[in-house]
Formats: C-alpha cells, sequence, structure tokens
C-alpha cells in the first residue's frame, strides 16, 4: 500500500464537503477519484498533497516515507521558467512537457488533476500509453470516461461528500453503482412498505379488540420496534433536465457544403472540402487541434466567412449554435436577464423554472454571467440551447466543462432529439454514444466515418490509405435481421400479458378471501357482544341449563375467531406480497 486516507472530513462554510471519507491505493495501481462538480475532488487532492488541514485531528493520511509524489496540476504555472516558449505552447504541449519533468524524478505515485482538459484526441491517446506503461501507482481526476476505461482499475466514486471504492474501470463502476443503487433504493422502500403494511395489520388487530387479537397486535409491535431502519438513499436533486425538442421539421437535406477552404496567414486548416448532411444524422467532427475544426463551425454559423467554396442550408432549417468560448453570451448580464431578454415571453416564474432545471436555484439566478465558472456557463448555454427549439444543432466541444453527470444527461438529450446535429468534440465516449457518422479533419481534407468512435478506430488505416470508409453492409446485416426478432417479442408479450392475467387473478381471489374473513370476524364478535350481554339478563342468570349452551357458543366463538384472525393475518400478508412484486 502506497497511500492510505481513513476518517477524513472537509468543511467549507458551514457545509461538510467530505464525511469520513476512507480509502488506499496500492503500490502501481491506476485509480481515479470520480464525482459530480462540486463533490469535493478537488479538495481531497489538496489534503493528500497536504495543501489543505482536515477538520480533525482523527484523519489519517499516510504515505509512505520512502516514497516519491508527483503533482500534474489542471494549469501548469509551475513549470520551469527556463522555458521561455512556455506561453506559446498547446494545451497538449504544456501537459506533455510537465508531464516528461515529473517522470523525470521517477514518482512513485503520480497524482494528474484532469490531465485531459484541451488536449486533442492524439494527445490523449499519448497520455494513456505513457500511463499505461509508467510503472509507479497514479492517483487521477477526471470526466473523461473514455479515458478511464482505457487506464484505471479503481473507481473512488465521491457522492454526497461520502467514499465509496469499486474495482474496474469507470463502465464497470458506473453498472456496478447503478445495481447498488437500485438494490438500496428497492430495499428501502420495500422496508417502508412491509412497516407500513404492519401497522396496518396492527391497527385493524385492535379494531378486533378481542384478547387474543390485541395479543397478537402487541406481538407484532415488538417485532416492529426491533427492526434496523434502513438509510434513505440520498436524492439526485442535482441533475440537469434538458429536452431538446425542434420546433418546425427540416428538409430532408439540411446541409451542402462544397468546395470550403481556410487559411489563416500562411497556414491552411482545410482545403476544397465537400460533405453534405440528411435530416436526422448526429455528425462528430474530430481532427488534431489546430485542423479548423472549430473554424469550421463559424463559418457555418456565419461568425466567419470561407477563402473559397460555399455552404447551403435546406428548406426550414433553423441553427442553435453552442460555442465552447460562450461568445453568445452576455458577460455583463445577469443569468435571469440572458435567459429573459432572448426570450420575453417568458414570465418570470417560466425563467426560473428553465433556470433551476439547469441547477441555478434561488438568488443564484441573480448572478454575473462573467462571474460564473466555466461548467455554469456551459449549462447557461445549453438553457439558451434548448430553448431555441432549433432543428439543427452546431455544437463546439459541448462537453467542455460538464461533470460525468451533465455528460451523461446531454447525451441522453442528444439521442432523443428528432433533429439534426453535428458537433465538434474530443470526448470519445461522448462520440461512441451519440454520433452516427464521423468526419475526419486529417491532412487538410475530410475522411468520411459512416458510424461511431468504435468504427473509426476500427476503419482510420484503411480509410486513410483508400478513402471513405462505409458500414452499409453490417448496417443492412443489422436491419436485414431486426424482423427475425418479432416473433419473440410477440411471444414475451404474450407471455407477460398472461402473466399478468394470472397475477390479477389472484389478487382478486386473495381480496375475495380477505373481506369474507372480515365480515365473518365482525359477525362472530357482534355475536359474543349479544352473548355478554345476555349473561347479564337475570332470567338466563338462572337458567343453568341455558346459561351452559350460551357458554359453549361463546367458546365456540373464540375458537373460530382465533383461526380467522390468523386467516386474515396469513391472507394480508400474501396480498401485500403479490402487490408490491406487480
Amino acid at each position: 500500500m502506497i497511500l492510505n486516507i481513513a476518517n477524513l472530513n472537509k468543511t467549507y462554510i458551514g457545509k461538510q464537503v467530505l464525511k469520513d471519507v476512507t480509502f488506499h491505493i496500492e503500490e502501481k495501481e491506476k485509480a481515479a477519484i470520480v464525482g459530480i462538480n462540486g463533490s469535493g475532488k478537488t479538495t481531497l487532492i489538496r489534503c493528500i498533497l497536504g495543501q489543505e488541514e482536515p477538520d480533525d485531528s482523527q484523519t489519517v493520511i499516510a504515505f509512505s516515507k520512502d516514497k516519491k509524489m508527483g503533482y500534474l496540476a489542471q494549469q501548469h504555472a509551475d513549470i520551469e521558467t527556463g522555458l521561455e516558449d512556455f506561453d506559446t505552447l498547446s494545451g497538449g504541449q504544456k501537459t506533455r512537457k510537465r508531464l516528461e519533468e515529473i517522470l523525470q524524478d521517477k514518482p512513485d505515485l503520480l497524482i494528474l488533476d484532469e490531465p485531459t482538459n484541451h488536449l486533442d484526441i492524439d494527445s490523449i491517446q499519448w497520455l494513456e500509453k505513457v500511463l499505461k506503461r509508467y510503472d509507479g501507482a497514479a492517483l487521477l481526476v477526471s470526466h473523461d470516461r473514455y479515458f478511464l476505461d482505457h487506464v484505471v482499475t479503481k473507481i473512488i466514486d465521491l457522492d454526497n461528500g461520502k467514499a465509496r471504492m469499486y474495482k474496474g474501470n469507470y463502465t464497470e463502476y458506473a453498472e456496478k453503482k447503478k445495481l447498488i443503487r437500485d438494490a438500496e433504493l428497492k430495499a428501502y422502500l420495500n422496508q417502508q412498505q412491509e412497516i407500513q403494511h404492519q401497522q396496518a395489520v396492527i391497527t385493524k388487530l385492535k379494531q378486533f379488540n378481542r384478547e387474543k387479537s390485541i395479543k397478537r397486535a402487541e406481538s407484532r409491535e415488538k417485532a416492529l420496534a426491533k427492526v434496523e431502519l434502513l438509510d434513505k438513499p440520498e436524492e439526485i436533486d442535482n441533475e440537469m433536465r434538458l429536452a431538446l425538442t425542434p420546433n418546425v421539421q427540416s428538409g430532408n437535406d439540411v446541409l451542402s457544403v462544397k468546395d470550403l477552404s481556410k487559411a489563416f496567414e500562411d497556414k491552411t486548416l482545410f482545403s476544397n472540402i465537400s460533405f453534405e448532411i440528411k435530416r436526422g444524422e448526429h455528425v462528430a467532427v474530430i481532427g488534431a487541434n489546430g485542423t479548423g475544426k472549430t473554424t469550421l463551425l463559424k463559418i457555418l454559423n456565419e461568425q466567419l466567412s470561407a477563402d473559397t467554396g460555399s455552404f447551403k442550408l435546406g428548406t426550414n432549417v433553423e441553427i442553435g449554435y453552442y460555442d465552447q468560448e460562450h461568445a453568445v453570451l452576455h458577460m455583463e448580464k445577469t443569468i435571469f436577464d440572458e435567459i429573459q431578454d432572448d426570450y420575453p415571453y417568458l414570465n418570470n416564474t417560466k425563467v426560473r423554472n428553465v433556470l433551476a432545471a439547469f441547477l441555478f436555484r434561488g438568488e443564484d439566478v441573480y448572478k454575473r454571467i462573467g462571474d460564473l465558472s466555466g461548467g455554469e456557463q456551459g449549462r447557461v448555454s445549453l438553457a439558451k440551447l434548448m430553448l431555441s427549439n432549433a432543428n439543427f444543432l452546431i455544437l463546439d466541444e459541448p462537453t467542455n466543462h460538464l461533470d460525468i453527470q451533465g455528460r451523461e444527461v446531454l447525451e441522453d438529450a442528444i439521442n432523443n432529439y428528432e433533429g439534426t446535429v453535428l458537433y465538434v468534440s474530443h470526448d470519445r465516449y461522448f462520440i461512441n454514444k451519440t454520433s452516427t457518422r464521423i468526419l475526419e479533419l486529417f491532412e487538410n481534407r475530410f475522411d468520411n466515418y459512416i458510424g461511431n468512435y468504435d468504427y473509426y478506430l476500427e476503419k482510420k488505416e484503411d480509410v486513410r490509405r483508400y478513402g471513405d470508409a462505409s458500414s452499409s453492409g453490417s448496417r443492412s446485416s443489422a436491419q436485414a435481421g431486426a424482423p427475425a426478432f418479432v416473433p419473440e417479442v410477440k411471444s414475451e408479450q404474450k407471455i407477460d400479458w398472461e402473466m399478468q392475467k394470472e397475477l390479477k387473478k389472484n389478487i382478486q381471489k386473495l381480496e375475495r378471501s380477505l373481506k369474507a374473513t372480515e365480515e365473518e370476524i365482525q359477525k362472530l364478535e357482534a355475536r359474543n357482544e349479544e352473548l355478554d350481554e345476555a349473561y347479564q339478563d337475570p332470567s338466563i342468570a338462572a337458567d343453568v341449563g341455558r346459561l351452559m349452551e350460551l357458554h359453549k357458543e361463546h367458546e365456540v366463538n373464540d375458537e373460530r375467531l382465533g383461526k380467522l384472525y390468523e386467516d386474515w393475518e396469513t391472507y394480508s400478508e400474501e396480498l401485500s406480497e403479490i402487490k408490491g412484486s406487480d
């Protein structure tokens, strides 16, 4: 074990950010800390580095004394000042320079805070290879799921201040976390349902108001008091709600680009590129930094002019544009005014509802745009994009500054979107989930791939040698195979219908039995009350034979009532179980 953290607590301005955080890192292990923005990831790193003090002395932060630690910050301000041209380097070049400098010292534990930020795909792949070959341990903070899938074997999940360790990469962690959360929620809801059921049974038994029924009620109360209550899983109230809906449907031909070229000074970005986009396509533009991806989007949004060539939008095409630099936002305005000024038909309540969907609540809506973080500005831009109701979305690095949860919300929104999407992204996981086609800017030209990122990886070497790749063969075979599944689906539906029918039949039968039992209980209890009153009648009290006859009837009724109470509890339990599993 190279690093051990135990019982780490940290509070800021009355809010506990970290609660009894405990985990460890083994030698040569590659681990990642994940969590939503504001979950305490950077705070945890700062505590490990000794830049922040935990709240109490009980905290253990143990790092082997004979080991060395290296740290790569999000910003590279601490790079050796001897590099006079450092400011002119790209983000990828700065990361390489700093990492090479750190690795020269041969640290046993490498801590990296958002190392893939602003890197292009080639640079991220280079970093993956370096970390895989790296002989020491690594602790990463990253929102890049594809990167995490390829590098780490352990995930430390920060959720509501608490840490939980998961073995495996990001995808394995996400699946396990969902299973655990679903199981915890189901167990909690089942326990609450059972408690309510037991309380209802206790109340009913007490209402029968007989010695045996009251004893049964008291027995159940004692058992209920011993139940160890499960904690309610914390609500997920920090998730964006994004729905993208076109106002009108565009024509089938959405965009046609012909012989487009662009150069800055003596650097040619792309030359004579041509492509078309049809309605409903989700097209990802990829390529190394500096190849002109963002420039292309700005030309299509008429923020820049092409040197040569032209483009044409189709019938009824309405563009919604997301700018990674958020140039469409007004830095001097408040969040509230930014939305209301662009969409004056929204009243105050509707503006607040929209902003709440993007996690801006209460007084937060009056913050200045210029004072917001990159992630917060991104959420405002997404809110405006949603309100635009455009049918052709042009998105420049839409996942930048979004945490993993925000990226997943955006993925779902795009996958459910009935319009057309053209976007630039370095997020390979996002591309894999949302793209139906990839255009790669490579050596001043566009290479075309009809598929997602995995398909691009499979075919890119062939395309670079021989030209465009088409997945029409695999696509056709998938379509041809689809009808074969229809009978199976119908069969499953039929089986499900028969099961539901049988379940409904059983419920009705139990409900009838329960009702009949209650009616018989009420009838016998009423008769016993009549017998109790009869005992007080002087004429009956003087008639020993009649008195014995009534007493015998009372005993028979009591015996029958005892059996009925048991039957009623059994029917009630069975009915509760069946309805709970429905």
